[in-house]
């Protein structure tokens, strides 16, 4: 039996090959799409879940974007639980998470529930691909029952480091780099294949702290489940140097600590992120960006943050018009995913012509050559080329007041004389222009699509 037992390796060992090239195929462009996160925290329900994929297929859809994520807490039966209450969990007889039957009731109650298979599957028949966050590791309660790792020998006790948690979510310990570890993820990525997971965010990991011994694990175990899953990592910042570990193994990671809708930091603290603050962060990674490869500025916070934002009281945006014009101008003419954070449900037609954006969008999905050409005190520019000979000068004015500019193209690295120019955002063909020149608003931008 032994000429049995090499055939079953070999195949094994090529379903495993034929998955990592279907894995390095993935993200060809920047994803795009809407996650949970920005406006119901831990909270969401089915229900809102699915009227949010309803307007995304609807608005957003026909723009490009594709992705309905479950942010997380899905597997909490009491997200919102009073001060001295402890959350309560879902887990399977294997200790895997699986959704709150009472906020997911499609799910199915325990071992026999269907997890989110039918929840996926509405997002497929919407022509869209679904996706969910968790937290690295092994969940406290599943070793505390010393629980038998679904598809292998291994129990619980012989995979967790006891001496490794997240220090921001207390729900999981880590895991070993041994076997036994392995073959956790490979459980986990099994019962996410069979869900019909399409883009998994895994979370604590990227960041406070960096884990490449848990990313090259799960990267291994989504390549063995057979299934084509993005894997985007979380939080930020990951590790400029750690890059091409990343790169290797992921097709998305944080750049920075969450952006929320501010365009400053407050004084003195690093959490949030500013929109200001992303500048510097995109360029240091611009070499890094390349098909199946983004680094990632975080998530939109646009429109209406609620009714549960996940971070600060529920709100529209902080954000003025020109900041939003700002931020999905710097996002896409770096090449970051595009993920909406508003809730969708309540997205007004002005946001809507902001994220839909042909040329702005096209940007994102398509430029090339991308970078920061110059800053000149508060003046920011940044250029990429497009389609058909296009090419884009973004003029980013952060002063806190507005800016006249009169601006040679040549200064950013144009060569040509003159360019036929269109100002995108403000729709208006400008003719043959040698300059770049606009009253640009405070924190505003001037973006030009400029062609020989």
């Amino acid at each position: 039996m032994r000429w049995m037992q090499v055939l079953m390796v070999a195949v094994a060992a090529s379903l495993v090959v034929s998955a990592s090239a279907q894995q390095k195929g993935l993200a060809a462009t920047p994803p795009m799409g809407w996650n949970s996160w920005d406006s119901y925290g831990l909270t969401i329900t089915e229900a809102q879940f699915k009227a949010n994929v309803e307007v995304l297929t609807k608005r957003l859809k026909p723009a490009g974007y594709e992705y309905a994520v479950v942010d997380e807490g899905w597997y909490l039966i009491n997200p919102q639980k009073a001060k001295d209450e402890k959350f309560a969990y879902v887990m399977d007889a294997n200790g895997r998470y699986v959704p709150a039957v009472n906020r997911f009731p499609s799910a199915g109650e325990g071992a026999s529930g269907v997890g989110f298979k039918p929840v996926a599957d509405f997002v497929h028949t919407q022509g869209l691909k679904f996706g969910i966050h968790i937290i690295r590791g092994i969940p406290k309660e599943a070793v505390a029952a010393n629980v038998t790792v679904a598809g292998s020998s291994f129990h619980a006790a012989d995979l967790a480091d006891t001496t490794d948690s997240c220090p921001w979510n207390p729900d999981n310990f880590g895991v070993k780099d041994t076997a036994a570890g392995q073959a956790w993820y490979d459980s986990l990525m099994a019962q996410y294949a069979g869900w019909g997971v399409d883009f998994l965010k895994v979370d604590c990991i990227a960041s406070h702290p960096y884990k490449g011994e848990e990313i090259r694990m799960i990267h291994k175990a989504i390549a063995k489940s057979g299934r084509a899953m993005v894997l985007s990592l979380s939080p930020g910042p990951a590790p400029l140097d750690k890059g091409p570990e990343v790169a290797a193994n992921a097709q998305l990671w944080r750049i920075s600590d969450d952006v929320w809708d501010y365009w400053r930091s407050n004084e003195g603290k690093h959490f949030p992120q500013s929109v200001k603050g992303q500048f510097a962060v995109l360029a240091s990674w611009v070499p890094q960006v390349k098909p199946g490869n983004w680094p990632d500025a975080d998530m939109l916070p646009l429109g209406t943050l609620g009714p549960v934002a996940g971070y600060e009281a529920p709100r529209a945006t902080r954000l003025s018009h020109d900041e939003q014009r700002t931020l999905v101008t710097l996002w896409s003419i770096a090449r970051s995913p595009l993920i909406v954070g508003a809730n969708l449900t309540e997205l007004d037609d002005w946001t809507v012509s902001l994220l839909t954006n042909a040329a702005v969008v096209g940007i994102d999905q398509r430029g090339h050559e991308q970078k920061m050409a110059r800053q000149d005190e508060d003046l920011i520019g940044w250029v990429s080329k497009g389609d058909g000979g296009k090419e884009y000068l973004a003029l980013f004015n952060t002063a806190d007041a507005a800016a006249r500019v009169a601006v040679p193209l040549s200064r950013y690295g144009f060569a040509a004389a003159k360019y036929s120019a269109r100002d995108v955002w403000g729709g208006k063909d400008l003719g043959k222009v040698s300059e770049a020149a606009a009253e640009i608003p405070a924190h505003g931008v001037l973006l030009l699509e400029l062609k020989k």
